[in-house]
Formats: C-alpha cells, sequence, structure tokens
C-alpha cells in the first residue's frame, strides 16, 4: 500500500500576479537508486543496439510514466495583462524532482482576444544530469504554437 498526497497553495496578489505553489508525494513512485538503475539499464541497452527485454517490461511497469518519482515541487507564476495588453498572460512554470534535483522549466505567452479563439506560444527546457528524470528526457528544448478554437 503506498499513500499519495498534493498540498498546495495558490495567491492572488494586488496586481493580478497568480502564485501557485504545490507539493506533490507519489507513494508509489521510484526512489532516487531504482530510477538511476532503470536510466543505466536503458543506457547500456541503447548501446548493444536494442532494449533489453527486462528494460521494456520495466517501462511498461511505470517507469515511462509522468511523476516517476517520489517528491515534486510545482510553482507556476502567471500576470494578467502586463502592460495594459488586453487578454494576454504571460507565465513561467517549473516542476522540480527534488529527489534528483532535475527539473523542466516552461514559460508560456497566451493570447485569448480573437472570441472563439486561443492563441499559445509555450518554450520548455528539461534540465538535468545524466540518469536523472529530466536529464533522460527525449526532448531537452521545445517550441510549441497553439492555435484552439472553442465552438
Amino acid at each position: 500500500d503506498a499513500t499519495s498526497y498534493l498540498i498546495g497553495a495558490r495567491y492572488l496578489t494586488e496586481r493580478d500576479t497568480t502564485w501557485i505553489v504545490e507539493y506533490y508525494r507519489n507513494g508509489s513512485g521510484y526512489s532516487e537508486a531504482q530510477a538511476q538503475a532503470f536510466y543505466a539499464a536503458a543506457h547500456a541497452g541503447a548501446d548493444l543496439g536494442a532494449l533489453t527485454p527486462v528494460v521494456r517490461s520495466a517501462a511498461q511497469a511505470g517507469y515511462a510514466r509522468p511523476n516517476l518519482m517520489q517528491r515534486y515541487l510545482y510553482v507556476r507564476a502567471s500576470q494578467k495583462e502586463p502592460f495594459d495588453i488586453l487578454y494576454f498572460t504571460p507565465s513561467l512554470t517549473t516542476i522540480v524532482n527534488l529527489d534528483d534535483g532535475s527539473y523542466s522549466l516552461i514559460g508560456e505567452l497566451l493570447y485569448t482576444g480573437f472570441g472563439d479563439f486561443e492563441l499559445r506560444l509555450r518554450a520548455a527546457v528539461n534540465s538535468g544530469d545524466r540518469l536523472t528524470e529530466f536529464g533522460e528526457k527525449p526532448v531537452d528544448e521545445r517550441l510549441e504554437l497553439r492555435l484552439r478554437w472553442y465552438f
């Protein structure tokens, strides 16, 4: 049996800056040593040119899921309509793996002034040493542009 929990707070300043801070404890998550052993086995298999059946079954058993480890900190700051730009909200978000020190940092620009459309530009960076959760992500950096239509 495992117990997981999320505790957090949201704070809105007088200048319409929203701060969200959350701590997530994943009771069924893997320890840092278990995750490092998985990543090392995956690297060894990749060096041989194929993933071993053990690595494949471990990935299917949960090592490939988001938030695979035990302790995370989530922090998000967003500013509604800075510089009096209507319908514009920039934000900055980070997710830190407190077990191995790796993290993801996401900057976002959101514009909703098109009626039923939303335009979102996001830039994300994953950072961490070898054999850490965010250091082992398949993509270190990504840039996304989304147009969403509500009907």
